[in-house]
């Protein structure tokens, strides 16, 4: 009988160690900071930089800096299409549970020659998906060189527009603005003349912030 009183009093401490240890992993989400979830392509993921001087750590920086807080995951891979980032982004919402998402694709489709539709809808269904799981959404708009034609170029950076518009989601025109379109735009890429070097990251990172950090502040 003394057993069994000893192993009840055991099973209740367990339990109400449980309880504790439930409540603290319930409440710990809450005083976490926001996650702002950046899904794209080279551009964000550091090809050919230093590790940690690329525009998305360059963006947590200013983040920590000024606020308000949050924590930034960049979930983007060299080489991703927009049919990639459709296909990974459910896994990463479900895993990251983010306040915003940043949607920096597109870039490669238009070099492989894919369809502007096929761009279009999936542009548009990430943005849907972002906003049924709660998360603010900011799309980075891409140009092509004029070497691609003017029809193209202005198709390709009208998808941007349109995705943005018909979402009712946040915009940057031109991510690469003051890169790309600098007087000496060379200067401010690689050796492939299509990755912006490490001088052109602060560029980057401050044509973003302004409207990041808009999101952030809403409630």
């Amino acid at each position: 009988m003394k057993h069994r009183h000893f192993n009840a009093l055991i099973l209740g401490f367990l339990a109400w160690g449980f309880s504790l240890s439930c409540l603290a992993q319930n409440t710990a989400p809450n005083n976490a900071p926001p996650v702002v979830l950046i899904v794209g392509d080279s551009l964000s993921a550091e090809y050919g930089l230093r590790r940690g001087s690329g525009w998305v750590a360059l963006l947590q920086a200013e983040i920590d800096r000024q606020g308000p807080a949050a924590r930034v995951v960049n979930a983007s891979i060299s080489g991703d299409t927009t049919s990639g980032g459709r296909s990974r982004l459910p896994a990463l919402l479900r895993q990251h549970q983010p306040k915003v998402v940043i949607i920096e694709l597109g870039g490669n489709d238009a070099l492989r020659g894919l369809p502007l539709a096929m761009t279009q809808d999936n542009l548009s269904d990430m943005t849907r998906q972002s906003k049924a799981a709660g998360a603010r959404v900011l799309l980075l708009g891409m140009e092509m060189p004029p070497n691609y034609g003017t029809q193209y170029s202005e198709s390709f950076k009208r998808v941007f527009t349109q995705v943005a518009q018909a979402q009712a989601v946040a915009l940057v025109p031109f991510f690469l603005t003051g890169v790309a379109d600098a007087k000496d735009p060379l200067a401010l890429f690689q050796s492939d003349r299509i990755h912006p070097n490490e001088q052109a990251q602060p560029i980057m990172m401050r044509n973003v912030w302004p409207s990041l950090r808009r999101l952030l502040s809403q409630r």
